[in-house]
């Protein structure tokens, strides 16, 4: 052909423009929600639509770290997509079994400055994104945020780190501030929760900030040291009950470290220190509590603040004995090191606690994300359940650790929130993950809301623990009351919202085998319906919960219904109703199931004094167990070797033992090199894991001190203070060990001494190998205000010398006592009567002549 042919058809033929770029991509869901992502003058931006209707406007996406500002002049560089099938099992939650879809689309972007890849899912309840960096950098601060309407009613909460404000119901627009997870939304017909997933201490936290016409997020830390893959940005997106049933932020967290939870069991919770504040220091009142969880067939009791570890092993061996297990309170800053980690988390499960309430968290920051991380793994590794109080909320932690069985992060039972605020929890905070609220307050507190509405709440509310937050004698008090939560379990195989609004009512039902359990709560005067469409065919005996005309114990009805009908309960104004429902057949009276009750059984061991057991020497032990008034099965009687010691002697093991039987059991012990105190474990075993356990007491010996030697420099061999631990060589200080200054009494210093707070007793092994002890006592001189205390000195528990009350500061008065012939040497300060604050009283300088 001639090249003027060719000039002239390519006068005649249209021009071909140059490929352009795409600027717009959709990642649509296995249901009808949709992502749009948009990339204009390079700004990105993302959207997402439900059955085509727009539920969150395009909003802003990108980040920024300390090199690199990749929120603008972005170009496209890639896409490739993926189908995430994801189906897993809870030991706990609003649905034991879960099966996850999603649509996932990884698109890359760069600019002048750097790169990053967005991974934006679509599930059929949601869409969630997240940022993948080239590698480890330092993130300053995300643009990520979500547009709605200004008009859209919102349902936000007023951020603080622990999560505990009352929710305000405003829109979009008037909305101004800071506010937490999760955030709820209502554009039209649909609604949008907001909230973050697969957060840990590779990132920080985050909240949303009313900024320009949407919400940002706005991290915790003003840098944060990012390994380069940052938590999934989360929009749970549907109608009422698909968003307040949605498991979207489980589905995105990383799967479970581990496969063996045998060891994780939900359960109810007797506990006491709401009703009671002082209760956790009272051994007596503790196994009333044990009691009372026994009867009614509740498998935990929690002790507060306040334990001694003087007295938790015996509460301990006391419930396990009768099917009751213990859970035990601390602060979060008493596992703040590895150090404390591991020594107060193994002597807990050496006790045979089952897990652990932590406390006053208080932030969102990367650092308190670690530390999550290193006390999970480290609980996980003693097979120990946690529950987190004044803490951030879930992110789905309990996919990850589903030994995580609660969490609070909500204005709870404790905090006296006003009922008002009750609905709108279903729909929000216990969306993202299990919930204590501590429910069932029916005569502490406002008693604001109703019996029945206080019945109801640990069935809308899902908590695999449930810690119920009145004293035995309330419950007692309200036996129809009492019935329906002893049948009430905390696991749940299927939820439904049956009927509801965040603003005025909630209505649910929750499955757990082959019984159903319906709460409904209301803010106003109304009937609550329940429409049982959610049943099988034929009829079902149905059992609700009501109230009275005033407030008294609910009243039970019984009915029997099908599947087409609808239960209709008229409720006063914060009243409520619960019911359980199951299926009928003719003669059938009652859906409640037996309570679990453990045959009462006996354990006496031998020798039963306290035994002086030197390093390597050996101490012979033996028991009989004897059963009660019942046939139990699959009995084993065993002696256990403390940490560092080794034990000789079979197991002594019965297929069934029948009423009045017993076995008998010797095991000889060889002690280990730790000393102090031992209990050596006697245990017996029978049925479903009941264990019953009894110890002999051996004491291994340190040598007896040398002359002069400082008793800062001994080892404890038992210690208790009123703040934080007993200090050697320094003050008292706050509530961290080590974190005292120099020990002062009235301004001179002094290098050698204990720092302690009242009430303490610290106590010593002296071996009868001693005459005197000399010291230098006071109060000192680091607290703001004065205390007062008294100093006592006890040898074999018979009092050697008291100083009387000291009051205010001023300089040390020297001591110089008789100890001969002392076995144990205690150091004691009480309070003076008044209280312990500002009680750091030292012991400075005291040394033995020996």
């Amino acid at each position: 052909m001639s090249r003027l042919l060719v000039l002239v058809l390519a006068l005649l033929l249209p021009a071909v423009p140059a490929t352009a770029a795409p600027s717009g991509w959709m990642v649509a869901g296995p249901g009808q929600i949709t992502a749009t992502l948009s990339l204009n003058s390079g700004n990105l931006t993302l959207a997402v639509s439900r059955q085509g209707r727009t539920v969150l406007q395009p909003a802003a996406v990108g980040l920024t770290t300390t090199t690199a500002d990749l929120t603008k002049d972005l170009t496209f560089t890639g896409r490739s997509d993926r189908v995430v099938i994801d189906r897993y099992t809870m030991p706990h939650g609003k649905r034991l079994q879960r099966s996850a879809r999603m649509t996932e689309a990884r698109f890359g972007f760069r600019n002048a400055a750097g790169s990053f890849d967005l991974v934006v899912r679509a599930a059929a309840d949601g869409v969630a994104y997240r940022y993948l960096l080239p590698g480890p950098a330092a993130v300053t601060s995300e643009a990520s945020s979500f547009r709605v309407p200004a008009d859209s009613k919102a349902w936000l909460l007023p951020y603080n780190a622990w999560y505990e404000a009352n929710r305000v119901r405003t829109t979009a627009g008037e909305a101004t501030g800071d506010f937490g997870y999760p955030s709820l939304f209502q554009t039209g017909q649909d609604f949008a929760l907001l909230t973050e997933s697969d957060v840990d201490g590779r990132y920080a936290g985050s909240r949303l900030r009313r900024s320009g016409d949407g919400f940002q997020v706005v991290l915790a830390d003003e840098q944060v040291a990012s390994t380069g893959t940052t938590p999934w940005r989360t929009a749970i997106v549907g109608d009422l009950n698909t968003v307040s049933t949605s498991t979207l932020v489980d589905d995105l967290a990383s799967p479970a470290t581990f496969t063996d939870v045998s060891w994780i069991k939900p359960g109810k919770v007797a506990w006491s220190w709401l009703s009671e504040h002082s209760s956790p220091s009272d051994f007596a009142r503790q196994k009333q509590y044990v009691d009372f969880a026994a009867r009614h067939g509740w498998e935990y009791a929690l002790v507060d603040e306040g334990w001694s570890a003087a007295w938790v092993p015996e509460l301990i061996r006391y419930a396990r004995a009768q099917g009751v297990e213990i859970l035990l309170w601390l602060r979060w800053s008493d596992l703040d090191t590895q150090q404390e980690r591991d020594t107060v988390l193994p002597r807990i499960k050496q006790w045979g606690a089952k897990g652990v309430k932590l406390d006053f968290m208080e932030s969102d920051s990367q650092d308190r994300y670690r530390w999550y991380d290193a006390v999970l793994q480290k609980t996980a590794d003693l097979k120990l359940m946690v529950n987190f109080h004044g803490s951030t909320i879930p992110h789905g932690l309990a996919r990850t650790w589903p030994h995580v069985l609660t969490m609070e992060a909500v204005r709870g039972a404790e905090n006296y929130p006003p009922a008002a605020n009750n609905p709108v929890q279903f729909f929000t905070r216990n969306v993202a993950g299990s919930m204590d609220y501590t429910p069932v307050s029916l005569e502490v507190g406002t008693k604001e809301a109703s019996i029945a509405h206080e019945v109801a709440l640990p069935v809308v509310y899902e908590s695999g623990w449930t810690h119920f937050a009145d004293k035995p004698e309330a419950y007692e008090r309200h036996p129809q009351a009492l019935r329906y939560l002893d049948q009430l379990p905390t696991v749940w195989d299927e939820t439904r919202l049956l009927y509801g609004d965040p603003d005025s009512h909630a209505v649910v039902a929750r499955r757990n085998g082959d019984r159903w359990f319906v709460g409904g709560i209301a803010t106003q005067e109304r009937t609550l319906r329940a429409p049982l469409g959610f049943l099988g065919g034929g009829q079902w005996l149905v059992e609700t919960v009501r109230d009275p005309a005033a407030r008294a114990d609910v009243v039970r009805d019984t009915q029997v219904l099908r599947n087409t009908d609808t239960l209709s309960v008229p409720t006063r104004r914060n009243g409520g109703f619960a019911a359980v429902v199951c299926r009928y057949r003719p003669g059938l009276r009652t859906c409640d199931q037996p309570i679990r009750q453990v045959p009462k059984t006996t354990l006496t061991v031998e020798p039963t004094g306290t035994v002086d057991t030197p390093p390597g020497s050996t101490i012979e032990v033996a028991g009989t167990f004897t059963n009660g008034d019942k046939e139990i099965r699959d009995v084993k009687l065993t002696a256990t070797a403390p940490e560092g010691w080794s034990v000789t002697g079979a197991a002594i093991q019965r297929r069934t033992l029948a009423p009045g039987e017993s076995i008998s059991g010797r095991w000889r012990l060889t002690a280990g090199t730790r000393v102090g105190p031992v209990d050596v474990p006697i245990v017996a075993t029978f049925g479903s894991g009941v264990h019953v356990e009894q110890v002999v007491k051996a004491f291994v010996p340190p040598p007896t001190p040398a002359n002069g030697t400082q008793v800062s420099d001994l080892p404890f061999m038992s210690e208790t203070n009123g703040w934080g631990p007993v200090e050697r060589d320094r003050s008292n200080g706050e509530n961290t060990g080590g974190d005292g200054a120099a020990l002062a009494i009235g301004g001179v210093t002094y290098a050698k001494g204990l720092g302690t707070h009242a009430p303490s007793e610290v106590s010593v092994y002296l071996g009868r190998g001693c005459e005197r002890l000399a010291a230098k006592i006071g109060l000192d001189d680091e607290t703001e205000q004065p205390g007062s205390v008294a100093f006592q000195v006890f040898g074999d528990d018979e009092l050697l010398y008291d100083s009387g009350v000291i009051r205010g500061k001023g300089a040390a008065v020297p001591i110089d006592v008789d100890v001969s012939a002392v076995r144990m040497l205690s150091l004691r300060v009480t309070d003076g009567g008044d209280g312990r604050n500002f009680d750091h009283a030292d012991w400075a300088e005291a040394a033995l002549t020996c």
